[in-house]
């Protein structure tokens, strides 16, 4: 796959405090947009916009390259808090001695680089960065297995790291350094009439979808009938004058199929609706293309999906799709959200009680056996794990128990405590006074910069179509940092004042559905279709050779457990599936130890 930016930069002659400042002839920058001055060179993926008015008038008559070199000569590093929108950008400057990297606060465009003493590498690919080796990490593997994609920094590579969402590295004379550029501020002491917010919130959606309209003839949506897609794509609508043209996904399997609803919102806003219904067929025609187009092993199983509607559209003459990945994790619409706070009502009973309940709730407490207390002595046990960790407890890798999962070469290569380091390090980067606020914080960097958003990236990218992710804004973004953190999660009601706010403008039944998005019936279809189960039992046993996971857990996983519970194991099976698939498009690489 190609890169769109990248660079590789001699340190030893930018750091060198014998030569002359002024640019050296090559800064070693590659992308679409690039501007250079005297001393200095930047360049610039994405669509960057400055938060101040005048700096942005600036970006519209010079170009965003221009602009942004500009900024950096006042600015410095500082440029970084300057800018929103969605960005990945590189800066050499001889004068400074130093390089600037840095993306926007949810990472839609990305960056990956590798460092050492004499010279700085970087790509919006991992496994693009120049000079690279072919070497594994395994502990990004074990990453992989355990998050079912690879949390940045680290990525599959080793060497090879991945800048984190809304943060940038400065390499200077005293050396690598990763800042975070925005913080994680939450104004929960903010009050608005509901009037006035629900106002504001609707107008804040608009603008963020004309935004994304600006410069392209047609613009479709993504539509699951849930009420981020529906919202967006009534807004569209209204936007362009236009009836929206939409792209829904069904699967013919029971309990996957949302097409009703996407009807429901197709129809009540007038769109020109799409349907595809992915088939088994389509899985073994797109499964090796769609893992070996991500730069790392990947396995949101929505992926493929995503792909096909993605696909559709551009073939329909969409030079753009809008998605509505981000109202869920801005206003709190995931059902773990009133899960989580069900078990911290535990931590209200009083200390000495707790003491009297802890002990006979044990996994081997005799109260288990009696019917209606096996549920009670879970909650206690579960209530008592710590957040961030308590999101992880019913983990899948964790309840096949790793040491029968993989290779035992493998584990002993591998730190079992290094997810929950992570997901603290994550948590703690938002001191927010409120649960539901931390969470939200907390899936900004999981479940948008590291899963959804790369999902839906590459689905479009595969499709030679842009993306844009009006939900997503800074404005947006910002408002929705300052609503009381009981709108967001009322008592046990998901995204309260998103709903409220939209009660009138979409669908009742879109209000009040559940969630269920794009997921793929893998495992229900691996245990029906032949082609399919042979193709499943191809891809693990031949993962089964690589060292990473055992061949007596591949056989006893298709084997007893995808038939017992296809739904629950068809997911590991997927994951599975993607890493072999993956790994067949990067040739033979070792696993380094």
């Amino acid at each position: 796959m190609k890169d769109k930016l990248s660079g590789q930069v001699d340190l030893t002659r930018l750091l060198d405090p014998a030569s002359a400042p002024g640019l050296i002839a090559d800064p070693g920058l590659r992308s679409a947009l690039v501007a250079r001055d005297a001393t200095a060179a930047c360049a610039i993926l994405g669509s960057p916009s400055f938060h101040d008015p005048d700096e942005q008038r600036a970006l519209r008559a010079s170009g965003p390259a221009a602009a942004l070199l500009t900024s950096w000569q006042k600015n410095g590093a500082d440029l970084a808090a300057r800018i929103g929108g969605s960005y990945a950008l590189a800066i050499v400057d001889a004068r400074r001695e130093c390089v600037f990297l840095a993306v926007d606060r949810f990472a839609i465009e990305t960056l990956c680089y590798r460092a050492d003493d004499s010279a700085l590498s970087f790509s919006d690919r991992a496994d693009c960065v120049p000079g690279r080796g072919d070497q594994l990490d395994p502990q990004a593997i074990f990453d992989y297995l355990y998050f079912h994609m690879i949390p940045a920094p680290r990525t599959v590579f080793d060497g090879v790291r991945r800048l984190p969402a809304a943060h940038a590295l400065l390499v200077d004379r005293q050396g690598a350094r990763e800042i975070r550029h925005w913080p994680l501020r939450f104004d929960e002491q903010h009050r608005l009439p509901f009037e006035a917010s629900r106002d504001r919130f609707r107008k804040l959606i608009l603008d963020g979808v004309a935004a994304q309209v600006d410069g392209h003839q047609r613009v479709g949506a993504f539509l699951s009938g849930g009420t981020d897609s529906s919202t967006v794509a009534g807004m569209l609508g209204q936007v362009t004058g236009q009836p929206t043209p939409a792209y829904s996904i069904g699967f013919a399997a029971e309990g996957y199929d949302e097409m009703e609803y996407a009807r429901i919102a197709a129809k009540h806003f007038g769109c020109q609706h799409h349907e595809y219904y992915v088939t088994p067929a389509d899985l073994l025609d797109s499964i090796p293309a769609v893992a070996q187009h991500h730069d790392q092993p990947f396995g949101n199983s929505s992926a493929l999906p995503a792909y096909y509607c993605a696909r559709i559209a551009q073939a329909d003459g969409c030079t753009k799709m809008l998605a509505g990945d981000g109202g869920d994790e801005l206003f709190g619409g995931n059902s773990r959200y009133a899960t989580q706070r069900l078990f911290e009502y535990y931590h209200a009973v009083p200390p000495g009680l707790r003491r009297l309940i802890e002990p006979l709730c044990t996994g081997d407490s005799v109260l288990r056996r009696i019917p209606g207390l096996r549920q009670a002595t879970g909650y206690v046990r579960h209530s008592r794990v710590p957040m961030p960790d308590r999101l992880q407890s019913f983990n899948l890798l964790m309840q096949l128990d790793p040491a029968k999962v993989l290779n035992a070469d493998f584990l002993a290569r591998i730190d079992l405590g290094e997810p929950s380091k992570h997901m603290q390090a994550t948590w703690g980067e938002c001191r927010a006074p409120s649960l539901i606020n931390r969470m939200l914080a907390y899936d900004w960097r999981y479940t948008l910069a590291d899963s959804d958003l790369p999902k839906v990236r590459g689905a479009t990218q595969m499709a030679g179509i842009a993306v844009g992710y009006p939900l997503l804004s800074d404005g947006l973004t910002d408002f929705s940092m300052t609503l009381p953190a009981n709108w967001k999660l009322r008592r046990f009601k998901l995204r309260w004042f998103f709903k409220e706010a939209l009660r009138g403008y979409l669908p009742d039944q879109i209000i009040t559905k559940s969630k269920k998005g794009f997921g793929l019936p893998f495992g229900v279809w691996a245990t029906r279709h032949p082609a399919l189960q042979e193709f499943a039992d191809d891809s693990l046993k031949s993962l089964a050779t690589r060292g990473i996971v055992r061949a007596d857990f591949i056989q006893r996983l298709l084997a007893e457990h995808l038939p017992e519970h296809p739904g629950y194991y068809g997911e590991m099976v997927w994951i599975l599936t993607m890493l072999e698939h993956w790994l067949r498009g990067q040739g033979s690489p070792e696993v380094s130890g």
